[in-house]
């Protein structure tokens, strides 16, 4: 019979051990992102957070800014934000947040006109962003009263300057009571030309890394070396608390990239989700994610 040391001992371990487990458990438990606002045809964003598959949404895209400009919304077949047509989102934003989905503005794009000028320019856009999306007040909220979780950025045009201090700004917003997140969607080859130095600040809360679109680091047939590599190079190199494995949805969703769901679930996931710093998956773009039902194939496996 054990004395009541070693019960006690062998107590403990097992607590230990069942900790360990359950830590190594969450670090590989992964989330998918998705970006919506792209096209009439994805459903509505209640819909969409409906589904289940999702625990980010990005609201696509705040595609103009900066350099004195009105900034302008564009959710393509949605709602208007010009005559005020998108204000009614604001009960699905919060539906979203409800199930415990973050949704985030997402800032740029792959068509628009933003760029940023000068340290006082990316201030006053900041100041903007805050009062119109986030939890300051302005007359002119385009998306209503809901407060989003926060800031998305995927910059792929103009300046390539000033974001380090827009995120600075953003995060200053960032309190105990309410935090601001910060998202990234840098492309893959490393340092990203837009946003290198914003993510060197320390202050991303998620990157999406894009892993398409460019054949130096993404997948090709045969081959996941080329990703993993960069998948690497990104997570031992920037300071973020989760990065995610940027994707498209579907072959026609990107140019090059797609990685057939066998391939992902079998010969990458396991491997990426080997780190600590493993948030998920990142989609590209909810309408073709429905038409070729990707995130339904992998999602008990991210």
């Amino acid at each position: 019979m054990a004395t009541q040391s070693q019960a006690s001992s062998a107590l403990l371990l097992s607590l230990l051990l069942l900790s360990v487990a359950a830590t190594s458990l969450a670090a590989g438990k992964g989330g998918i992102a998705v970006y919506w606002g792209q096209s009439g045809k994805e459903g509505t964003l209640k819909q969409t957070c409906a589904t289940g598959k999702y625990a980010y949404v990005n609201l696509a895209f705040l595609n103009k800014f900066g350099n004195g400009q009105k900034p302008e919304l564009n959710l393509a077949g949605h709602c208007n934000p010009a005559t005020g047509g998108c204000v009614g989102l604001t009960e699905d934003i919060k539906y979203c947040q409800s199930k415990g989905i973050k949704v985030l503005l997402s800032i740029g794009g792959g068509i628009g006109t933003y760029t940023l000028k000068s340290a006082q320019d990316a201030k006053n856009v900041a100041d903007y962003l805050w009062n119109n999306f986030l939890g300051g007040r302005s007359s002119t909220r385009p998306l209503g009263p809901a407060v989003l979780d926060g800031i998305d950025f995927d910059i792929e045009r103009g300046s390539t300057l000033y974001y380090y201090e827009l995120v600075r700004y953003l995060s200053v917003y960032s309190k105990p009571s309410k935090k601001v997140y910060l998202a990234a969607a840098p492309q893959c080859p490393f340092p990203d030309r837009y946003l290198g130095r914003a993510l060197n600040s320390g202050l991303f809360d998620y990157v999406w890394i894009q892993f398409y679109n460019n054949a130096p680091c993404q997948y090709t047939p045969g081959n996941v070396s080329k990703l993993l590599s960069s998948w690497t190079k990104w997570t031992s190199s920037i300071q973020a608390t989760k990065f995610f494995l940027g994707l498209p949805a579907s072959p026609q969703a990107a140019g090059s990239g797609y990685i057939p769901t066998n391939v992902l679930i079998h010969q990458i996931l396991p491997k990426i989700k080997a780190s600590p710093k493993y948030g998920g998956v990142m989609l590209w773009n909810k309408y073709l994610d429905d038409k070729n039902g990707y995130s339904n194939t992998i999602k008990a496996y991210v």
